[in-house]
């Protein structure tokens, strides 16, 4: 291991964080490096290393603690490097392990396309994980915001975030065009404009299972309801669509006895209600207004049912169904609407990138926002944990902003960890704290009688509730 990286000595207190047969080996005093951010990330950072610390200390009494470690990444790297994105940055992540950081800027100009992106592709960092949940006393502007527990499985490495794509007006995009319309398409209706500029959407076999996987043991783990795989597979088959069909496909393949997809669960039911029903009308009761589809539809859906049937009735007949895990699927603007509706219904989402994307900030938004919404970037024993916002420049150093969503995304890495006394302790203080309306500007604005408080403040008054909690369970 080196001694440094950046020029900047790595904690002797500390010690490393390893990975073996698929789990992460946490020791006592763990080397954790962190990217305090761009902008508004200065204060955002010093609040929360407080109240993370303050955590540690009351929930194991000194006998478990944090060795920070600053790498640098964004405006500050670039201020004493020349480089949005040194590699010893990204090697010390992969040394350690485990990170987190504050919001980082997009360089504009050239450079790179994004800071954040990049070190999810460098790190293979597969999945982006993003809790969506409700705060007692947090200003909503829906009527029920407490429905909304829900977490986000984003696929977070291609898609048409794989920046595969060329610019109107190119050679290559021209050379590109005339291929897909004299050779791909040649003889068609279909036609891509010459003045277009073309991105491609590549979305596997390979990134859909890992994703599905990561999405259904966490909802095994933590005793959770329903998988919903969430697409517009209606429209665009071959990605989105596949997406779907393989992500059944690897809940079946490989959690047959702990899930019942929801398909499933419709033959299961009809069966238990009527044992005598036959496949064909099993099937029409599946498939409503089958009578006006083609016989051998009609006939495929029908084998359907008996394959059902005769392949897990034994196992998830008789009511078993109903305990086992529900994965099913939504389009992606049914579920835009539904996570308004009954946003109760849902449990954990599993998205291809695009759609993981829109999704989050649309549930962020019914429980405060992206002030307060954490977020992850987790693959195969590494894991970065992130603010989910961006920098507001305007406001830094001025100790204003809500840090909420890097010290959740805190809580999501003490979990990570396995420290979960110490995550509970930061939840359970920024709730209590919320409660009594002393709060940041942006909720201040939004909450009657409330009293407003800067970004160290509101850390003081998490950490004090923190206190109040141990006292009170001692």
């Amino acid at each position: 291991m080196p001694d440094s990286y950046n020029g900047v000595r790595v904690p002797a207190e500390g010690a490393r964080i390893t990975y073996k047969d698929g789990r992460i080996q946490v020791p006592s005093n763990p080397i954790i490096p962190f990217i305090e951010g761009d902008g508004t990330g200065r204060d955002i950072w010093k609040a929360s290393a407080r109240v993370f610390d303050a955590a540690v200390q009351k929930a194991y009494g000194g006998k478990r603690r944090i060795a920070w470690y600053e790498i640098f990444a964004g405006e500050k790297a670039k201020a004493k490097f020349n480089d949005w994105l040194p590699q010893d940055s990204v090697e010390a992540i992969r040394e350690f392990r485990v990170a987190i950081k504050g919001p980082l800027t997009t360089p504009v100009g050239g450079g790179i396309r994004s800071l954040n992106v990049t070190l999810r592709q460098v790190l293979d960092l597969y999945a982006c994980i993003r809790p969506v949940k409700y705060y007692k006393g947090t200003p909503s502007p829906v009527k029920n915001p407490e429905r909304m527990n829900v977490i986000i499985f984003r696929e977070n490495t291609e898609d048409v975030y794989a920046g595969v794509e060329w610019e109107q007006g190119t050679a290559a995009a021209k050379k590109l065009i005339d291929f897909l319309n004299n050779d791909m398409l040649a003889g068609g209706k279909k036609q891509v404009r010459a003045d277009s500029g073309v991105g491609i959407k590549p979305i596997s076999v390979f990134a859909t299972k890992r994703l599905v996987r990561m999405a259904i043991q966490h909802a095994l783990d933590n005793g959770l309801k329903t998988v919903t795989l969430v697409h517009k597979g209606n429209i665009q088959k071959f990605t989105e669509g596949a997406f779907r069909k393989w992500g059944y496909e690897l809940a079946v393949e490989e959690f047959r006895d702990q899930v019942v997809t929801e398909r499933e669960s419709w033959i299961i039911d009809n069966k238990e209600k009527n044992p005598n029903l036959s496949a064909e009308q099993n099937a029409a009761l599946v498939e409503p207004g089958l009578e006006f589809a083609p016989p051998e539809f009609g006939a495929a859906v029908a084998d359907e049912v008996r394959l059902v049937l005769d392949g897990i009735y034994a196992t998830h007949g008789r009511g078993e169904w109903k305990k086992k895990l529900m994965i099913n699927d939504r389009i992606a603007d049914s579920i835009f609407q539904q996570v308004v509706t009954r946003a109760d219904e849902y449990s954990v989402l599993a998205t291809p990138n695009l759609n993981g994307d829109y999704i989050s900030d649309a549930c962020a938004a019914q429980v405060g926002g992206l002030g307060i919404a954490p977020g992850a970037n987790i693959g195969d024993g590494f894991a970065v944990f992130e603010a989910t916002h961006g920098t507001a420049p305007k406001y830094a150093d001025k100790d204003v902003i809500n840090p909420g969503s890097v010290m959740l995304s805190g809580v999501m890495m003490f979990r990570y960890l396995g420290w979960n006394e110490a995550a509970d302790l930061i939840e359970g203080g920024l709730e209590r704290t919320i409660e009594q309306k002393k709060v940041t500007y942006d909720f201040e604005r939004l909450m009657p009688d409330a009293t407003k408080v800067s970004t160290s403040k509101f850390a003081d008054s998490i950490i004090e509730n923190m206190e109040a909690a141990v006292l009170a369970s001692a």
